[in-house]
């Protein structure tokens, strides 16, 4: 048992390297890292499964790394066996078997492999830019993220958003980094964090004098036509807990 945690606090930082666009290159070239995921994809703490399934999940967005990493030996078949094991959860599966569609449609052609590899780098590029109008960061503080089974609760419901890009946890002060697509509304986080029943999240919003006001969700709609205040949010680096 002792050696849980451990196997959980290295898959999660995995993960959250894995959560930042522009890493996600090197883990793949790496020549342990993905192996080492692999590895955890048969672990018998349903926890690190699916945190190594979601690192996977996130190197994946990056197309240039879809054809490494369907190559990479046991890939596949650990996907499957996942997939098809008695004993894993239904979300555990899901995951899974979206890893297995992505990587199995996954093309092999130089050329388009090249325009895979250009389109990974504008989008670390675009994530370095504050400007860019195709994704926003939005920065939670979220009231009763105590432990990883709370955090676990966080990103199935975050998972289940469409457009929610990337996420990275920040146990030691409660908070959570979300990147998601410019037309998602930052209220649909703190609807999602909600329904669990046992959070409940703010938004962090950075004043033009620097400092960091914590607001309400509903107070972020009082007018309209202001835009919203997460396309101007304080950009907090990866943190990598071993809570």
């Amino acid at each position: 048992m002792s050696g849980e945690p451990d196997a959980l606090a290295v898959v999660n930082q995995l993960r959250d390297l894995a959560a930042d666009p522009l890493n996600r290159r090197a883990i793949v070239e790496d020549q342990g890292c993905l192996s080492g995921l692999i590895l955890f994809f048969d672990h018998p703490n349903p926890q690190v499964v699916y945190s190594a399934l979601l690192a996977v999940r996130y190197l994946a967005e990056c197309r240039a790394n879809r054809e490494k990493m369907k190559d990479e030996l046991g890939m596949m078949l650990s996907l499957q066996n996942v997939m098809q094991k008695a004993t894993s959860p239904g979300e555990t599966k899901l995951l899974a078997s979206e890893i297995y569609e992505i990587l199995q449609n996954s093309s092999s052609t130089e050329a388009e492999q090249a325009e895979a590899a250009a389109s990974c780098r504008r989008k670390a590029q675009f994530f370095l830019g504050g400007t860019n109008k195709r994704a926003k960061t939005v920065v939670l503080q979220i009231d009763g993220l105590d432990d990883s089974a709370r955090r676990s609760l966080c990103e199935e419901a975050l998972l289940k958003i469409k457009g929610v890009i990337s996420f990275t946890f920040q146990m030691a002060v409660k908070r959570c980094v979300v990147r998601i697509r410019s037309d998602l509304k930052a209220e649909a986080l703190g609807t999602a964090i909600a329904s669990t029943k046992v959070m409940k999240a703010q938004q962090v919003v950075k004043g033009e004098d620097g400092s960091e006001r914590v607001m309400q969700f509903h107070m972020l709609r009082v007018n309209p036509a202001t835009p919203a205040p997460s396309e101007n949010l304080l950009i907090y680096p990866s943190s990598h807990d071993h809570s």
